[in-house]
């Protein structure tokens, strides 16, 4: 068994080759014949962080479209992603691989190969190549389909959910060469609109959190006038103040109420960074081991717009490489959120990915609320690793040396 001719060329053709709902088939089929597997799957991350569903089997008996969900806690596919590196086990005569399906940080799914022999450092290297390039695959082909959307929800959304989870970044997770950010969000069970965003630019990372007042469709109306405006603003290239102005007037016009909400924008070049808080919480902050609130001016809700409106303050935030920064909605700290310590749960964890926090701490929030929030509970984890960072140091789609080594608990 070997690797065979280069597997780009060969999986991106399959792929092209196929519908869209099928090209991770193809490219599964393709790798089954080509390291002589008996059998390969495509594992995708549930939406929750919590589960895997098995979207495609090649060379197994019987194939349908009812992905099988497995749970991720204290499972081996939990360490693969957890680690985002390879697993090898024997498996009856043969040897079973899992690989991690990555881009950027963001940990899209896992590959899982059933190999007749042991594999050696060619093989194993190929088909991290292999998973890498099934990341874009399932990026790409996710334009035209519903297929893997649906993967990726262990039960359908309410129409308000489906707004609010149209309204978040295509990925929840990014590393760059200066930073590692990721984002989750615990929904209530009526839905309080809470809702993340960020972009890379070639010299800056914006990042914004938003919470709308109001629940169910009204918080989902309201968050879409918000995150439209913001975007729109970000776009055409407003600064900090000017995208606060015109999520103000969107939401005052259009009559959607008013929305807490914080903005960050950091120069990579320069490290410095700048915030806007239109009432929303405070960020935490981990420095040298020690979490604490960062204080700062706090100006009128997005919506409060008066006749002569009090323009939005631009305040510098201090950020130091080394730093891990939490932006966080008032779910996360109010209700069932006030049971749970941030502080203590981040300097016990400083460890861990950003994706792990993220998963962490909504969870932890979710748990003290016995499954059933009053409010969204959201937080975005930013790791600042500092503008003298030039590089990602990349292992098929994902930094190995910022992974975490240990399974998070709360």
């Amino acid at each position: 068994m070997s690797g065979g001719e280069s597997g780009l060329p060969r999986l991106l053709t399959a792929a092209e080759a196929a519908a869209p709902v099928d090209a991770v088939d193809v490219v599964a089929e393709d790798l089954r014949r080509r390291f002589e597997a008996t059998g390969v799957s495509f594992l995708i991350v549930d939406l929750t962080g919590r589960a895997v569903a098995r979207l495609s089997t090649a060379g197994a008996v019987e194939g349908g479209r009812e992905a099988e969900r497995i749970p991720m806690l204290g499972s081996v596919y939990e360490q693969v992603i957890r680690t985002q590196r390879l697993f090898q086990e024997a498996a009856g005569e043969g040897q079973r691989v899992i690989v991690p399906v990555t881009n950027r940080g963001d940990a899209i799914g896992l590959l899982e190969l059933i190999l007749p022999t042991a594999p050696g450092d060619d093989v194993l290297a190929a088909l991290g190549e292999a998973a890498h390039v099934l990341a874009y695959v399932v990026i790409a082909n996710g334009r035209f389909t519903d297929f893997y959307t649906w993967g990726k929800r262990s039960r359908p959304p309410t129409l308000a959910a489906e707004i609010q989870y149209q309204l978040l970044p295509a990925s929840l997770s990014c590393e760059g060469a200066q930073f590692t950010l990721c984002g989750s969000l615990e929904p209530s069970e009526d839905l309080s609109g809470d809702t993340f965003d960020y972009a890379v630019d070639r010299d800056t990372l914006h990042v914004s959190v938003t919470d709308p007042m109001g629940h169910d469709i009204a918080a989902a109306l309201a968050a879409t006038v918000l995150v439209g405006a913001l975007r729109g603003a970000r776009r055409a290239g407003a600064d900090l103040a000017e995208q606060a102005r015109q999520a103000d007037q969107a939401l005052a016009a259009h009559d959607q109420g008013h929305a807490t909400g914080q903005l960050l924008r950091i120069n990579l070049r320069t490290g410095r960074a700048q915030l806007v808080n239109a009432g929303h919480p405070w960020p935490l902050r981990v420095r040298d081991g020690t979490a604490q609130v960062i204080t700062c001016a706090v100006d009128h809700p997005f919506g409060l717009s008066l006749d002569v409106p009090h323009p939005f303050r631009v305040q510098d935030l201090d950020l130091r490489p080394g730093d891990r920064l939490l932006l966080l909605t008032d779910g996360m700290l109010e209700h069932h959120g006030s049971e749970v310590d941030l502080l203590a749960l981040l300097e016990g964890t400083r460890d861990l990915h950003p994706r792990e926090i993220a998963l962490l701490l909504t969870s932890a929030v979710r748990d003290a609320a016995r499954g059933r929030l009053e409010d969204d509970a959201t937080v975005v984890c930013l790791d600042w690793h500092g503008p003298q960072e030039t590089q990602r140091h990349v292992n098929s789609g994902a930094d190995v040396q910022q992974a975490s080594g240990r399974r998070p608990t709360t």
